[in-house]
């Protein structure tokens, strides 16, 4: 009896000790995707402040292109700060659509596209999005560690336990995979 008794310490011991190692690395990782999202939220942030400047842009050049740029008026009429992390991903996935359409408008627009202003409008869009294509990868190999780690056995008991829920990726969607630079020059 004695060494049974032994033998469940020694294994509560390690149980124990197993749970803490792992909840402290759940908490480690998941402090690492908000990190990550909060550098790619900065890059969002600056393309979210751009595009009304880029749609009065447009909208002086083509005044009856009105749907087309109030679909991203729209989009960007709610409070950027307001939203959860999911809730900015999937509104800066629905604005990668429209600022292609809106981007596009200037192939049809000689004036438009010769114009100083949107050049160096859409020279910053450019350089913002190469900022967030770079921060979306570092954010999306962070959530694919935690996520595994959330969803892997044993750690996903603990996860369970402790309320660890897997985090959404910033996923290009189907319209984005064929046009995805914004060129202009």
């Amino acid at each position: 009896m004695k060494y049974v008794a032994i033998i469940l310490v020694i294994i509560a011991i390690i149980s124990l000790i197993y749970f803490l190692v792992t909840y402290n690395s759940l908490i480690k990782l998941n402090n690492k995707v908000k990190e990550a999202f909060s550098t790619m939220d900065v890059y969002l942030k600056k393309r979210w402040d751009l595009i009304p400047n880029i749609v009065e842009t447009v909208k002086g050049y083509a005044k009856h292109e009105k749907e087309t740029y109030e679909e991203i008026v729209n989009l960007r009429n709610n409070n950027y700060e307001d939203m959860s992390n999911e809730d900015k991903i999937k509104a800066n996935q629905k604005i990668n659509s429209s600022i292609t359409k809106l981007m596009a408008l200037a192939e049809a627009y000689p004036e438009l596209k010769a114009s100083d202003n949107f050049l160096s409008l859409s020279d910053d869009l450019n350089q913002i999005e190469d900022e967030i294509a770079q921060s979306r990868k570092y954010y999306n190999a962070v959530v694919r560690l935690y996520n595994n780690k959330v969803e892997m056995i044993p750690s996903n008991i603990v996860a369970s336990i402790t309320g660890y829920k897997t985090k959404l990726m910033f996923e290009a969607r189907s319209e984005e995979r064929e046009n995805v630079k914004v060129d202009l020059s």
